[in-house]
Parts: C-alpha cells; sequence; structure tokens
C-alpha cells in the first residue's frame, strides 16, 4: 500500500516540475538549458551537493520529457542551449493554468447556480471519452448519470480549453442551471449550504 502512495507523489512532483519549467519557458521567451543543468540560481548553491545534483538531474530530465511531449524545442546560440515553449506547450500551460483556477474558484462563495456538462462521444473515440471523465472527475466534478457531469462553479473557459484539447467540441454541451431536484447530496458533497 505504501508503494501506490509513493509513486503518486512521485508522478505528482514530476508532473508539477515540468508544469513549472514550462512557466519558466513561457514567461521567459527562452531559457538557457544548461542553467537546468551545470549552474542553477544561487539559492540551490547552499543545498549540500548530493541534493543539489538530484534536483539538477530532476530538471534536466524534466525538460527532457517536456522536449519528447512536443511541449519544448531547443535551439543552440553561440554554443549554448536554449530551450524554447511551442504552441502545444502554450496550450498545456493554459490547460493547466486553468485546473488551478478552477481549485481556486472552490474557495469562494457559490452563487447557487450549477455548471452541467452533458456529452456525447461516439464509441470509437472511446479512449477520448475515458479521458474526458477522468480530467472531470480530477477537476471535481461529480457524476450525475454516465455522461452527465455537475460542477457548482464558473468552469466555462476549462471546458471550452478540455473541447480544444480533446478535439470534441460539438460533443460537449456546458449549461448553467438554475436548480437540480433532490441536489441536497450535491450540496454536500461540495459543502455548499
Amino acid at each position: 500500500m505504501r508503494t501506490v502512495e509513493l509513486g503518486a507523489r512521485k508522478k505528482r512532483i514530476r508532473k508539477n516540475i515540468q508544469i513549472g519549467l514550462l512557466a519558466a519557458v513561457a514567461l521567459t521567451g527562452v531559457v538557457l538549458a544548461a542553467a537546468v543543468a551545470p549552474s542553477l540560481p544561487g539559492a540551490l548553491a547552499k543545498l549540500p551537493s548530493l541534493q543539489r545534483a538530484k534536483l539538477k538531474y530532476q530538471y534536466k530530465t524534466a525538460l527532457m520529457r517536456l522536449a519528447a511531449q512536443g511541449f519544448v524545442t531547443f535551439e543552440k546560440r553561440e554554443g549554448k542551449l536554449y530551450a524554447r515553449i511551442t504552441d502545444a506547450g502554450h496550450k498545456k500551460l493554459e490547460f493547466e493554468l486553468e485546473k488551478v483556477k478552477l481549485d481556486l474558484s472552490k474557495k469562494r462563495r457559490w452563487n447557487g447556480r450549477w455548471r452541467v456538462v452533458i456529452f456525447d462521444v461516439p464509441e470509437r473515440r472511446r479512449k477520448i471519452r475515458d479521458r474526458l471523465r477522468i480530467l472531470m472527475q480530477e477537476i471535481g466534478f461529480v457524476r450525475l448519470q454516465d455522461s452527465v457531469w455537475v460542477f457548482p462553479y464558473d468552469c466555462e473557459e476549462f471546458i471550452a480549453l478540455l473541447k480544444a484539447e480533446l478535439k470534441i467540441g460539438s460533443a460537449v454541451l456546458y449549461m448553467v442551471v438554475e436548480e437540480i431536484e433532490n441536489d441536497k447530496h450535491l450540496r454536500e458533497h461540495f459543502g455548499l449550504k
């Protein structure tokens, strides 16, 4: 049991490092790839050499994973290797930032309206349908029926990005609903009044 928790924790950390690096590349436009390995900022210099080496390795492998996924490309200038974010990287970063915004919206006051997402993805695109369900569950949506999911906060931008990323625009509908019959279990689940 403990190994499952450790594996899940490692995946979360790896993903957070990748998103952090992607954000750094996006914000600065270009990041010196060598800065990820040989010389990290001064704060890292205070770490013991074993931890510093481990962190350098993590950042370097995370950058390589991002490149393998097509989110970052490398270019050589004046003998130095630089990382540049791609269009796919921008989309991935935007998607991840929307997920963070949704998490933050859970801390706001509920306006009494339910956000309902329904979809009808054909069987031939089962993998995409399953990915959609997994993402919605990760965000915190509650399943009312197989293809009907509910969330109490505004998530229109996230759903639009999700539709674009999975290329299922016409198969997904987003609704704002004033009232759902017998919604007591939903209110309890989300901790709403």
